[in-house]
């Protein structure tokens, strides 16, 4: 399977940014993409490192004991 070359007609696609919501330049061109900015970018990875984005687990705190809590 060969990529097509890019077409230096086309219209430049606008997506989201993921922090903020505004117009994001997906291109090339824009060093901070999927992100508008170097703010929106350092933003989110600020809240990665803090562990903002968690997915929820059923499994028990680390000071009780493991098994279904139902039974305890």
């Amino acid at each position: 399977m060969t990529d097509k070359p890019a077409d230096p007609q086309a219209k430049p696609r606008l997506v989201p940014c993921p922090h903020c919501g505004g117009d994001s330049l997906y291109a090339p061109s824009n060093p901070y993409r999927p992100f508008c900015s170097e703010r929106c970018k350092n933003l989110d990875l600020g809240a990665w490192a803090s562990e903002n984005f968690r997915v929820e687990s059923e499994a028990p705190p680390d000071d009780q004991p493991f098994g279904d809590p139902r039974q305890q």
